[in-house]
Order: C-alpha cells, then sequence, then structure tokens
C-alpha cells in the first residue's frame, strides 16, 4: 500500500455547502479512518482547506475513494493536490511502503 497526502482547497464561497455536508463528509472519513484507508485527517485552521493522509494500492484506488466523499458531491471542494508521501519518523511511520 502508498501513503498519500490529499489536500483539499476550499473557496470561502463554499462555507455553507460545507456546513450542511459536514455530518455526511464527517460520516463518510470516520468510515475509511475504522476500516484503515484514512490515517488522519481534518481541516485547516484558516478554513482554506483540509489535509487527509490515505493508505491505498495506488492513484486511481484513491481517485475512486476521494469520488465518495460528500464533498466532491456537492461541490464543496474547489482543489485537490495528491502527493504520493513516505512517512518515516512518527506514528505513521509504519505505513509506509
Amino acid at each position: 500500500m502508498t501513503v498519500f497526502a490529499v489536500e483539499y482547497v476550499y473557496d470561502a464561497e463554499s462555507a455553507a455547502t460545507r456546513d450542511a455536508t459536514r455530518p455526511a463528509h464527517r460520516e463518510w472519513t470516520a468510515g475509511l479512518a475504522q476500516d484503515g484507508t484514512l490515517l488522519a485527517s481534518g481541516p485547516y485552521s484558516d478554513g482554506a482547506g483540509a489535509l487527509l493522509i490515505f493508505k491505498a494500492a495506488d492513484e486511481p484506488a484513491l481517485t475512486e475513494i476521494l469520488k465518495q466523499d460528500p464533498y466532491a458531491g456537492a461541490g464543496a471542494i474547489s482543489g485537490i493536490r495528491t502527493t504520493v508521501w513516505a512517512p518515516v519518523t512518527g506514528l505513521l511511520a509504519g505505513h509506509a511502503a
């Protein structure tokens, strides 16, 4: 499995959409965390986006996972940056391939 750092970018205009969709989004992330697919996630304190750390077989598999995010379906995400990440120190280091 590969570890991916995924950055969501939010437009300020999407705040109401995010607020309305947040319960479904958090339920989705909780399920992924429970099955070990999502290692960590959370919003940036300035409200401009979020960081999510995933484990997936490859980038196409990750893309399929991200399509299922209620935020994606609601149009709350204006941009996504995905990067393969190799944690070498700390709590997530054991997840690197």
